[in-house]
């Protein structure tokens, strides 16, 4: 069956909560969808069933998940739950949420077409049945599948919505075992893509119009080691950078310990790939990152940052940081609270550590009370909000490559420069010529807003 070939009434909304790799796994879920005679619809009352494509990550991402199977659950169409969510409790989650008329996991994304077809009939389909993922390997490199229940994500892609940005998944999957962490309980461990299989859907996604590809998997420093090349992304950024001349290369979840000096100077001074570093520091204390089952320190943690900015001074850099970790002491908070001030990151996420079933932290002893994780939590967020905010005034007369994302009610170009991620901030351009989406403007940063800036178009 083509794709044109809808059947009547199998029309379906999908509904992505999460990260990007999220992002990723509905747009093969769509794919196949759409393959087999889905119509694939925006809104949830336009649909005859609805896929929830849940988080599972962290408390409040399993809330919102919850709450939003809720939501759909009320209106007369079939609810499906899928993703993360589903895929770590699946019985467990159905049973909780008998609203859901089924709970999917990632070993159902190749037939998801024919479950979603008999759910909509009305037939009761078995829940999702958790295990370890980590003992589904070893997968052959020479041998593995382009597209398989182990490796969501890696399948062919009908992108759920428009524009010039868009994720691509790089490998699945995490070997490190960090204490606070279940995410490789229901990922897997670590699998690569080929090198030719990012290429070739780099190449499509440009045709489509695509000028920024932002590189996602759990673990972006650890691509080709199950390949057996350690080394292997610092051939594959060049190789992508040079594919389209106003393409642009954003790679995210970088490990500190992983960072080799050679990945650091491509990804500064590569042309084609955004000299920008997501960067999982998660603390700055030695000894909370060692109970984190974690390397590095904030020493270590600076002269990274040195590193970076000797190659690019204009270099973005964010990170994530967890607040509250079993163990931690005022004086832990202080290293981590120093080391923000003396890094001058561009953007850092404050998280409060909470308990997560299966990892060895939710046994470890020495927990912070609750008022102080939230007291910890408020003190950082303000703090880094006022040190963003610094970093973004330090560029203002500098001169920024903006990529146009959308074009405001004003007619104002929107977009991000090079050191923004697509949670850090955008740019608002000034021109005298109309601007359009996907253009990539030359730009003089004329004011600061928090870590939004204002910029005027550069004519040459």
């Amino acid at each position: 069956m083509s794709v044109d070939e809808v059947v009547p009434g199998n029309r379906v909304a999908l509904v992505t909560l999460g990260c990007a790799r999220n992002d990723v796994d509905s747009d093969e879920l769509a794919s196949r969808l759409a393959a087999d005679g889905w119509e694939l619809v925006d809104e949830a009352d336009e649909a005859d069933a609805v896929i929830v494509n849940t988080c599972g990550f962290v408390e409040a991402a399993k809330k919102d998940s919850i709450d939003t199977v809720l939501d759909f659950a009320n209106d007369e169409r079939p609810v499906v739950a899928v993703g993360c969510l589903a895929q770590r409790y699946g019985t467990e989650l159905a049973d909780a949420l008998p609203e859901a008329d089924a709970v999917l996991g990632f070993d159902e994304y190749p037939d998801i077409s024919a479950r979603l077809r008999a759910i909509v009939a009305g037939e009761s389909i078995a829940s999702h049945s958790p295990s370890d993922r980590r003992k589904l390997l070893p997968i052959s490199p020479v041998d593995r599948p382009q597209a398989s229940p182990a490796l969501p994500g890696h399948g062919v892609r009908t992108r759920l919505h428009t524009g010039p940005v868009e994720s691509l998944k790089i490998a699945s999957g995490c070997d490190r075992r960090c204490s606070f962490c279940a995410i490789p309980s229901f990922r897997g461990s670590f699998v690569s893509r080929r090198p030719t299989d990012v290429m070739d859907e780099a190449r499509e996604l440009i045709e489509q119009g695509v000028r920024e590809l932002n590189l996602v998997s759990e673990n972006s420093t650890s691509y080709g080691k199950d390949l057996g090349d350690l080394r292997l992304l610092e051939s594959l950024l060049p190789e992508l950078g040079a594919l389209h001349p106003e393409l642009r290369v954003r790679l995210a979840y970088l490990q500190p310990a992983e960072m080799r000096p050679d990945l650091v100077s491509i990804i500064a001074r590569t042309p084609g790939i955004a000299p920008y570093f997501d960067l999982s520091f998660q603390h700055a204390s030695p000894t909370v990152l060692r109970r984190m089952r974690r390397f590095g320190g904030s020493e270590e943690f600076l002269e990274l940052v040195r590193a970076i900015r000797h190659f690019a001074p204009d270099a973005g850099i964010r990170t994530n940081v967890i607040v509250g970790f079993p163990g931690e002491t005022d004086e832990d908070f202080a290293i981590l609270r120093d080391f923000l001030v003396a890094a001058r990151l561009d953007a850092v996420g404050v998280f409060a550590y909470s308990d997560e079933d299966g990892t060895e932290a939710l046994t470890m002893a020495d927990k912070v009370d609750a008022e102080t994780i939230e007291q910890r939590r408020t003190e950082l967020s303000t703090l880094v909000e006022d040190l963003a905010a610094q970093r973004a005034l330090e560029r203002v007369g500098s001169t920024i490559d903006v990529l146009i994302e959308e074009i405001d009610d004003e007619g104002l170009g929107v977009g991000r420069a090079a050191h923004q991620g697509p949670e850090d901030g955008d740019v608002v351009v000034r021109s005298a010529r109309r601007l359009s989406i996907g253009a990539l403007i030359h730009a003089k940063v004329t004011e600061a807003l928090g870590v939004d800036l204002l910029a005027e178009e550069v004519v040459a």
